[in-house]
């Protein structure tokens, strides 16, 4: 039996899981803000967390990883040219999430998450 699984599952594959945080977090840089289920936001909150610390360091080496963990070419570019930047000086926690409510259809808990 596995013991403390730190990972979000969703009940899914690991390429669903994978393609889900790469496309979240691309929208995550491009809106700056979005609103979704508490669990995706919490499980997106790390891996958007540690773009932002590569982007910090603007080398060829980080933009490779940071291509590879992110699904759209104008959000890696708006990653490395605004947001790295301007958490420069930030040690971490460049996210925040907020719980809005229930969805109307299927009463899931939502939340916004975005940037500090």
């Amino acid at each position: 039996m596995r013991h403390k699984s730190s990972k979000l599952g969703f009940g899914k594959s690991a390429a669903y899981r994978k393609a889900l945080m790469r496309e979240l977090a691309a929208s995550l840089v491009l809106h700056e803000k979005i609103e979704t289920t508490v669990t995706k936001a919490k499980a997106l909150r790390p891996y958007a967390e540690r773009l932002v610390t590569l982007a910090k360091v603007d080398s060829v080496a980080a933009r490779r990883k940071a291509d590879r963990s992110i699904a759209r070419k104008p959000a890696l570019k708006k990653l490395f040219e605004v947001i790295g930047p301007k958490y420069k000086n930030r040690p971490g926690g460049y996210l925040r999430i907020r719980k809005t409510g229930q969805r109307a259809g299927d009463s899931g808990e939502q939340a916004i998450i975005s940037f500090v």
